[in-house]
């Protein structure tokens, strides 16, 4: 690769096709036509010599190679801006960035980004992707394996619960057991998102047989049609469940583990170590709804990815 054939232009328009992940959005943000923006990352990639992106279906996603140039542009950008800074002579700042999901946002977070932070929400692929290209200085996600190629670092770990309407006959119980599910209509995510999965592998494991009665993403919905009695539904302890409906603890599902992930060798960076400070003391001061607390089971650790 000849690096001076490399654009600056280019790197930028890729940055912002890397915020979005999407060619229509990312070319009206930069105010040029979408095949001009294919153009381009036709030939960075070109350039780079490796795929920058997959597409699988609808959906985009960056390489590894993309994830390295994406930081390697917003790096550049960083640097340029500081550069003319100093030519000024002032100082370049900007508010640090954190990425996380709904639950976190709603549930977990609390007073941690109430002011001076910038905000990403995206499920738990598009946060990391966040932090890999330096999009996000932070990112907040539930980790059941820990990224090989960025610092993990736990926040919290809550049970794992079954939502029910006060007055169903499981209310009446401190705590279940998969087996009280058995034959259970539950209200469920879409198949392919992580919650669902996991809970699939678990129920198929304790041989407990059961039925979708909806789907839908998101706590907030999931809760908001079990208070409708569509169903149950198997929930993050840590969620506020809506008048009329109590949460159970499922003693033999394991805890579920929020980490604060970013790339390697920033941990000291003040905008990461910043994040990092206010999101702890939110989590010590009791600011987000629930407080962290251990599951009645022991929950192996997040195991490295690349492991068995």
């Amino acid at each position: 690769m000849e690096l001076s054939r490399l654009s600056t232009d280019a790197l930028a328009s890729f940055a912002a096709f890397a915020d979005r992940l999407n060619f229509t959005r990312a070319a009206e943000d930069l105010h040029i036509s979408q095949p001009a923006l294919h153009v381009k990352i036709r030939k960075l990639a070109e350039t780079i010599g490796r795929p920058l992106y997959t597409r699988h279906g609808r959906r985009i996603a960056l390489t590894p190679a993309g994830e390295a140039v994406a930081r390697l542009a917003r790096d550049f950008d960083a640097r340029v801006t500081a550069f003319l800074a100093d030519l000024d002579g002032t100082t370049a700042s900007r508010l640090p960035v954190l990425a996380a999901g709904e639950g976190a946002y709603l549930y977990l977070l609390g007073d941690a980004v109430r002011h001076g932070v910038r905000l990403i929400n995206g499920d738990r692929a598009r946060t990391l992707t966040a932090v890999r290209t330096g999009r996000a200085d932070l990112g907040v996600a539930v980790l059941d394996v820990l990224p090989a190629d960025l610092a993990a670092v736990p926040l919290a770990a809550y049970p794992q619960a079954l939502a029910v309407p006060a007055d169903h006959p499981l209310a009446g119980r401190t705590s279940l057991t998969l087996a009280d599910l058995a034959g259970a209509s539950l209200v469920v995510p879409p198949p392919a998102g992580p919650h669902r999965i996991a809970l699939e592998r678990a129920l198929r494991a304790a041989a407990v047989p059961w039925t979708a009665a909806v789907e839908a993403e998101g706590w907030p919905l999931l809760l908001h049609f079990v208070s409708l009695r569509a169903g149950l539904a198997v929930v993050n302890g840590c969620v506020v469940p809506p008048p009329g409906v109590v949460l159970r603890e499922i003693t033999d599902l394991p805890a579920v583990p929020y980490y604060a992930v970013h790339l390697p060798g920033r941990g000291t960076d003040p905008l990461v170590a910043g994040l990092l400070t206010r999101i702890r003391a939110a989590l010590n001061t009791g600011s987000p709804p629930c407080t962290s607390r251990s599951p009645s089971t022991s929950t192996p650790p997040p195991r490295p990815s690349g492991t068995c």
